[in-house]
């Protein structure tokens, strides 16, 4: 009797079978991700010891570390038998707000007054978002650890946080963004020139 609650207990705890898969891809993506992040703030290094503007280069290197540990601990947690993803999940959701917490207070001390560093606060209260949503999974596995749509949604989170990571990777090293908005922007400038121009040639 005792072994067969044994059993039970170990099956209700582990990671369900249909997820073991993504977990293990997801562990190995996040591993080689943290990795390639340390060799860009490696090369980035120097802008990051500055101060000033630079502040936001250390915010976008942090929640990229952040967004890339977090979907490695769930993954590598998950894939741990007989142990418990709700409670490794919320600590580290709570980890993740609180730096969350720190990079916005520091943008508010340094003051946005510029639109990028305006999209930047707007991103870190979106990156809250995902961790409050996970705060929520993992309390959810706790009080029913078989429950499948909370793996659902740590593996959506999962996905969200190497998109996240990524992009603040690529705007760590100054890759080019092209983005609609600006695009738009730069058209409307370009006719309205090209107006004036006429215009004045026509005077």
């Amino acid at each position: 009797m005792a072994a067969a609650v044994a059993v039970a207990r170990f099956r209700s705890l582990s990671t369900p079978d249909e997820f073991q898969d993504f977990f293990v891809a997801s562990a190995g993506v996040a591993g080689a991700l943290v990795g390639l992040l340390f060799v860009a703030v490696s090369v980035t290094l120097e802008r990051l010891k500055e101060k000033g503007d630079s502040q936001i280069h250390r915010v976008r290197a942090r929640a990229a570390l952040a967004a890339f540990t977090n979907a490695l601990t769930v993954s590598l947690y998950a894939l741990i038998p007989n142990d418990h993803l709700g409670w490794a999940a919320l600590i580290v959701a709570i980890v993740g707000a609180l730096f969350v917490i720190g990079a916005l207070l520091s943008l508010l001390r340094l003051g946005v007054r510029r639109p990028g560093e305006l999209a930047n606060a707007l991103f870190l209260v979106g990156f809250a978002v995902v961790f409050v949503v996970q705060l929520f999974a993992g309390l959810s596995l706790i009080h029913k650890p078989h429950q499948h749509s909370a793996y659902d949604t740590l593996c959506i989170l999962v996905l969200v946080c190497f998109l996240i990571g990524v992009g603040r990777a690529w705007e760590l090293i100054g890759g080019p963004s092209i983005g609609v908005t600006r695009e738009l922007a730069a058209f409307a400038r370009h006719d309205h020139g090209e107006d004036a121009e006429g215009e004045d040639e026509g005077v």
